[in-house]
């Protein structure tokens, strides 16, 4: 049989990897806390992992177990994990895998909170080494022989510099490296992290997965691509039978269970039946950044827009490379005239919110507010000017949101 289409599959994911009760079209949603077994030696080998079964829901659960396989499937990896946020995915994960000591490799334009975390771990004794992930001779130069990590987004956010993943995931592979990619920006339908050699995938389920601002989640993907035998993190107790296993079995347990950044069942319903629509919702999102963003690369009132697609940016033809569309993020810069908060203002169909991956489009000044807490040099390094806009493309229709940001324009004009 023929492999079905992304949305056929995801659209039946549940149905046929979870097998719903009563012959649900969706796993139901399971709010217990506890779990009880008859014969307690069942309970002591699911704790012991002798048996798969759940145990307390902080741990797992069945609602968001059939997410994680949903999740696993779309990546085609070897098992997921979710978690309340996608920073608690991302603090569980770095958190139960690094060491004091370690050195790690990370992109000088990680999104801000994630940058905060890294200096977290700076604090905890975690040496890393901040560098431009556009180019591999960066991480080449930066790499020592005590590093374990590299660790970037696929599309930074704001300015949209896109990584070299091709090349740092291949000079990974050749150091038995493990390389995390947060690919919040560009899910499954727009990148394929295999082809990269990615080891984990990280992501903020709260964006495009679900994809309706109503529900919060995040996740780690492991890709089996990524000899788990060479990492020497891994404690005794999680070295199972399958090494496939042992990083998330650490995870699980080190990040996880210890840290408790527990998904809640019903937000994995929420994100399950989000993901059904995502290449629909995706299509339509980049379809609209694209045409927005070359009508305003002519506009006369716009200084600089930053987004892949276009030609002039310094990673297109990498973005090209990489992914079937250039994302739904773009950012700009206005004439040196014009506030940007009042122009922010003048938008009527435009969200001032700080969120992105929503069908609705939003925007916000970036410096003095999602990256305000970084500090202006660490924002000059990022390439943030203090009038930076950054906007979150929606599925609105075009022609509407080119009518907004016209009207704008004109009222700052009078």
């Amino acid at each position: 049989m023929a492999k079905r289409g992304f949305t056929t599959q995801l659209i039946h994911a549940d149905r046929q990897l979870n097998s719903p009760e009563f012959g649900g079209a969706h796993s139901s949603t399971t709010q217990s806390v506890l779990f009880e077994y008859q014969d307690a030696q069942e309970l002591v080998d699911v704790f012991q992992g002798k048996k798969l079964g759940h145990v307390y829901s902080r741990s797992s659960s069945g609602s968001v177990s059939a997410l994680q396989n949903m999740l696993n499937h779309m990546e085609s990896g070897v098992g997921a994990l979710c978690f309340a946020t996608g920073m608690a995915a991302i603090a569980s994960t770095l958190m139960a895998l690094l060491r004091g000591g370690d050195h790690i490799i990370v992109s000088q334009f990680l999104f801000g909170n994630t940058r905060s975390l890294m200096q977290t771990l700076e604090d905890f004794g975690v040496r890393i080494s901040y560098v431009d992930v556009t180019d591999i001779r960066n991480v080449v130069d930066a790499y020592a022989p005590d590093t374990k990590m590299v660790f970037c987004e696929t599309i930074a956010n704001p300015v949209t510099q896109v990584s070299d993943c091709e090349a740092i995931g291949k000079f990974c592979a050749e150091n038995k490296l493990l390389f995390v990619l947060d690919n919040t920006m560009t899910p499954a339908y727009l990148f394929d992290a295999k082809n990269v050699k990615a080891s984990l995938l990280v992501s903020s389920l709260t964006k495009y997965i679900g994809g309706h601002g109503n529900v919060l989640g995040g996740s780690v993907v492991d890709t089996g691509l990524f000899d788990w035998r060479n990492f020497d993190n891994i404690h005794a107790a999680y070295k199972g039978a399958d090494d496939s296993q042992w990083g998330l079995t650490q995870i699980k347990k080190r990040g996880l269970r210890d840290i408790g950044a527990t998904l809640a069942p019903d937000s994995a319903s929420r994100l399950s039946v989000g993901m059904e629509t995502l290449a629909l919702r995706l299509n339509k999102a980049c379809e609209n950044a694209l045409q927005l963003a070359t009508w305003l690369n002519s506009h006369s009132q716009v200084k600089q827009v930053f987004y892949p697609g276009l030609a002039e940016h310094p990673q297109h033809f990498i973005a090209r490379q990489l992914f079937s569309s250039f994302g739904a993020i773009l950012s700009l810069e206005l004439a040196d005239h014009i506030d940007p908060v009042a122009f922010l203002n003048e938008l009527n169909l435009v969200l001032s919110a700080t969120h992105l991956g929503d069908t609705r489009t939003l925007a916000l000044p970036v410096a003095s507010t999602i990256f305000y807490e970084n500090g202006p040099e660490a924002r000059a390094a990022m390439g943030i000017s203090d009038t930076m806009i950054r906007f979150s493309i929606g599925i609105e229709d075009i022609d509407d949101l080119i009518a907004d940001f016209t009207q704008a324009f004109n009222q700052l004009g009078k």
